[in-house]
């Protein structure tokens, strides 16, 4: 069976490029994801946080000014966050690769190999 590999992947993030890069550099096929315009779902968002086994806050971008502007805060809780993430795909940190029914936050790019 085939390794099923997607990337949540924002073009005008270098973090993002770098990792698809790396992907590429390593032979393997993925699926890219543009977030931005086809933003997940709640319950994908559920999924992925059981993925990388996390908190929500660990893939949320709390620097965005839009994470201010909502009120936001380190202390919100997963459903605030996810909710914000799914109205504001934004908020959503990148990239992020998705395996073996695991997950890795490409910062650096090199975090994805762990997965694969």
């Amino acid at each position: 069976m085939a390794l099923t590999v997607s990337i949540l992947h924002n073009p005008r993030c270098s973090k993002s490029r770098q990792t698809v890069a790396l992907l590429e550099d390593k032979g393997i096929k993925y699926k890219m994801i543009m977030y931005l315009t086809d933003p997940p779902s709640t319950e994908e968002l559920k999924s992925l946080q059981g993925f990388l086994g996390t908190p929500v806050i660990e893939f949320t971008r709390t620097g965005e000014r839009v994470f201010k502007e909502l009120g936001l805060t380190k202390d919100s809780t997963d459903a605030e966050l996810i909710a914000a993430i799914v109205a504001h795909p934004i908020l959503l940190e990148r990239p992020i690769v998705i395996a073996n029914g695991k997950a890795a936050i490409g910062r650096p790019p090199e975090n994805v190999l762990s997965i694969l």
